[in-house]
C-alpha cells in the first residue's frame, strides 16, 4: 500500500470517528435544568439582597413583600444542592472520571474559597487598627455562600475519587448527606475553644452566615439525589423523579418535630426537598423557558462575586447600601436591582468572553456555578 492510500485511508477514519463525537470520546454536554435552576436562584438573590438593602422600613410589612423573606430561604440551598448535583453528573460515563477530574476541581475550590475571603476582606485600615485579634480574625476569616461551596466541593472530589465503585459511592454520598446536619449540634458544642477561623468553618463563631455543619449537607444531599438518578434522563423523567422524590421529603417533614434552629438537621430536611422540588419543576419547563435563565445560571458565580462590593461595599469602599441606605420605595429598589442584575450580567459575559479569546483551547465552564464546569452531563 503506497504512503499516499494510507494517508487517505487514516483520514477518511479520522472523519467518521468524529461523526460519534460524544459517544467515543465522551464530550459532554450541559445538563438543560441546572442551569436554570441555577439562574432563578441568581435571579432571586440579587433582587433579595438589593431589596433588604436598600427598601424603606414602612414597605418591608408589605404582605407580599413578606412573602418574598420566605421564599429566600430557598436561595442558598438551592445553590449548593444544585453545585453538588452538577459536580456528579459532570463525571458523566467516563471510566476514572472522578480521578482524572480532581486536579480540576481542586483548583476550582481554592478559588472558591480565595474569593469567599476576598469578598469579606475588612481592608488594611480596619486591620491594623483591629490588630492580631478574635476581632480581626472575625472579619478576615467570616464564613460564606462561596467558602462553604469551596469546601464541600473539595471533600466531595476527595470523596468519589476514593469510591470509584457506585455502592459504595452511593454509601459515601447518602453518608454525607445526613451524617452531616445530625452531627452539626455536636460539631458546634465541641468547637467552643477552637480558633476564631475554625469556629467560623464549623458554625459556632459569630457571624458564620454559611458554615459548614449544617450547609453542606445541602452540597452532599444534591450529589446524592444525582447518583441515585443517573440513570433517568434530564427533563421529564428525572423532572418527575424529583418531583416524587422532594414530595415525600416534604411529607415526612410534617410528621417529624420541626426546630429552626442552625443546627436543626429537620430544617435541612425541609430545604431539600423545597429545592428538589424547584430542580424537578424546571427539568419539567420546556428548554425554550428555562433557556431564559440559563444565561444567568451559567455566570451565577461571577454575578454573585460582582453584585455583593456594589450592593454592601468592599473593604472600606462603600456600597449602596451606605450611599443610598433602606429608604427607597418598592419600584425604585425593583428598578435598581433590576440594573444591578443586567449590568453584572454584561460585566460577567464580557470578562468571559475575553477568557475565551485568551485561551481558547479551554472549554467554558461554571460550580455556584462553582466549576464551573459542573453543570455538565455525560451523554
Amino acid at each position: 500500500m503506497r504512503f499516499g492510500d494510507g494517508a487517505r485511508r487514516w483520514a477518511y477514519a479520522r472523519l467518521a470517528l468524529k461523526g460519534f463525537g460524544p459517544s467515543l470520546n465522551f464530550r459532554q454536554a450541559r445538563h438543560p435544568a441546572l442551569d436554570g435552576a441555577r439562574g432563578l436562584a441568581v435571579l432571586a438573590m440579587v433582587l433579595g439582597h438589593t431589596l433588604d438593602a436598600l427598601l424603606a422600613p414602612a414597605f418591608r410589612d408589605h404582605s407580599w413583600v413578606q412573602e418574598y423573606w420566605k421564599l429566600r430561604g430557598i436561595t442558598a440551598p438551592l445553590f449548593l444542592l444544585v453545585s453538588g448535583w452538577a459536580v456528579v453528573m459532570a463525571l458523566g460515563t467516563k471510566p476514572g472520571a472522578a480521578k482524572d477530574s480532581f486536579g480540576r476541581r481542586f483548583r476550582r475550590a481554592l478559588l472558591l474559597l480565595f474569593l469567599g475571603y476576598l469578598l469579606h476582606w475588612p481592608g488594611w485600615g480596619a486591620v491594623r487598627e483591629l490588630g492580631f485579634s478574635d476581632a480581626m480574625l472575625l472579619k478576615v476569616f467570616q464564613f460564606d455562600a462561596l467558602q462553604c461551596i469551596g469546601a464541600s466541593l473539595l471533600l466531595g472530589a476527595m470523596a468519589l475519587v476514593v469510591t470509584p465503585h457506585r455502592g459504595a459511592r452511593a454509601l459515601l454520598l447518602g453518608g454525607l448527606a445526613v451524617g452531616i446536619p445530625l452531627a452539626s449540634a455536636g460539631m458546634w458544642n465541641a468547637g467552643a475553644h477552637l480558633p476564631v477561623p475554625l469556629q467560623q468553618f464549623i458554625g459556632n463563631g459569630e457571624g458564620s452566615r454559611f458554615p459548614f455543619f449544617p450547609w453542606a449537607g445541602f452540597f452532599f444531599a444534591g450529589a446524592f439525589a444525582a447518583h441515585g438518578l443517573h440513570l433517568l434522563k434530564p427533563g421529564l423523567p428525572q423532572g418527575f423523579a424529583l418531583l416524587a422524590v422532594g414530595g415525600a421529603l416534604l411529607a415526612l417533614t410534617r410528621q417529624v418535630p420541626m426546630e429552626w434552629m442552625p443546627t436543626s438537621p429537620t430544617m435541612v430536611m425541609y430545604r431539600v426537598a423545597q429545592g428538589l422540588l424547584v430542580l424537578g419543576a424546571v427539568n419539567l419547563l420546556p428548554q425554550r423557558v428555562s433557556g431564559l435563565l440559563a444565561p444567568l445560571g451559567r455566570l451565577s458565580l461571577w454575578i454573585y462575586v460582582l453584585h455583593l462590593p456594589v450592593v454592601y461595599g468592599w473593604a472600606d469602599i462603600a456600597g449602596l447600601a451606605q450611599h443610598i441606605g433602606p429608604r427607597l420605595g418598592i419600584a425604585s429598589a425593583l428598578g435598581v436591582s433590576v440594573a444591578l442584575l443586567v449590568g453584572c450580567y454584561l460585566i460577567a459575559r464580557v470578562g468571559r468572553w475575553v477568557r475565551e479569546q485568551a485561551r481558547p483551547w479551554r472549554a467554558g465552564s461554571t460550580t455556584l456555578g462553582a466549576s464551573v464546569g459542573t453543570a455538565r452531563l455525560g451523554q
